[in-house]
Parts: structure tokens; C-alpha cells; sequence
């Protein structure tokens, strides 16, 4: 098993847990296929919508990975890729809750790796954030 952080606004992320899919880096399937059954997603929100100068740097969703294909979905003009993901129960966790915690955040500058959109996360993290949100 392994673990994911993909970054994406909480509204994104709503519409996601809503539909039961998992979508990375504005609909790209390169994200998506370096995932496998059985991994956990985890989703961080900086903020709340796409152009939003307030900031919101909270967790917002954890799933595991289900079985099945990549497919592209049909919204028009837009056509992402997308995969299934069973979401488990989730409160968002600020990240100022945890952030002393996690292997994510202890090294300087830890930020900078968020804008690639999709990251290894460490599983004890997982677990951390797990706990944090009952």
C-alpha cells in the first residue's frame, strides 16, 4: 500500500467525495496511473476555490484507491480522467493541527513540493490524520 497527497481546492474536493472519484492535476492521467488498488488518497485543500487569495491549508478528504480503470469522463469541452475511491468519514484537519506531526512538513521550504499536485505520503502521517479527524 501506499500513499498519496493530492492537492486540490476543498470545492473540487466536495464535488470528488460526492461523485466517489479521485481527479489529479486538472484532469491529467499521469496522477491517476501512479496509482494502485488499495492506496490511500489524501487530499489537501490550500484554499477553498480555484483563485482564491484567502488561504484555507486544511485536509480535506481521505480514501483508498479502488480496483478498476482509468477513464475519461465527458463534461463538454472538459474531459478528465478519473478513477474510483471509496472515501472514508472525514472532518477537515487544519493543517496547523497537525503540522508539527507530520514527516510532510519537517523539512524547510516543505511547501514547495505541493505544486506538483500529487506527492508520496508517508503512511504514519496517514495515520496521524486519520486520528486527528475523530
Amino acid at each position: 500500500m501506499n500513499a498519496w497527497l493530492g492537492v486540490v481546492s476543498a470545492e473540487h474536493v466536495r464535488r470528488a467525495v460526492d461523485l466517489g472519484i479521485a481527479q489529479i492535476g486538472h484532469g491529467k492521467r499521469s496522477g491517476l496511473a501512479r496509482m494502485k488498488a488499495g492506496d490511500v488518497l489524501v487530499y489537501y485543500s490550500p484554499v477553498e476555490s480555484i483563485g482564491d487569495r484567502d488561504p484555507l491549508r486544511e485536509f480535506t478528504a481521505l480514501g483508498v484507491i479502488e480496483e478498476g480503470e482509468i477513464w475519461q469522463a465527458d463534461e463538454g469541452c472538459f474531459k478528465p480522467f478519473r478513477r474510483r475511491v471509496r472515501y472514508e468519514p472525514f472532518t477537515p484537519v487544519p493543517l496547523g493541527d497537525v503540522r508539527s506531526r507530520l514527516a510532510l512538513t519537517s523539512t524547510p521550504n516543505w511547501g514547495y513540493q505541493l505544486r506538483r499536485g500529487l506527492i508520496p505520503l508517508d503512511g504514519n502521517d496517514v495515520e496521524i490524520l486519520r486520528s486527528a479527524t475523530s
